[in-house]
């Protein structure tokens, strides 16, 4: 089967604990995901309760309305041309 890149963002701290946690149990992050992504397939749910806290809901508005996101490019050029940008 082809393979896929799937790019996310995480708190460095949390990375840093799921690191961890990950070579605890003998894997890395890539295989920890895709046993996440192949339960909540089989499953058709998360493989655990997810609970709406302020923090949660105020992500998910921010999500519909595009906020705090990420930036956008309209082209390879001017992405580039931020990614090469002095802060």
């Amino acid at each position: 089967m082809a393979q896929a890149n799937v790019n996310i963002r995480m708190d460095e701290e949390l990375k840093k604990q799921f690191v961890k946690f990950c070579d605890d149990v003998g894997m890395n992050m890539t295989t920890a995901v895709c046993v996440f992504a192949k339960a909540v397939v089989a499953q058709q749910r998360f493989p655990f309760e997810i609970k709406a806290n302020d923090t949660t809901k105020q992500a998910m508005k921010n999500v519909e309305k595009g906020a705090n996101m990420s930036k956008s490019f309209d082209s390879v050029k001017s992405l580039m041309k931020d990614l090469n940008a002095e802060d």
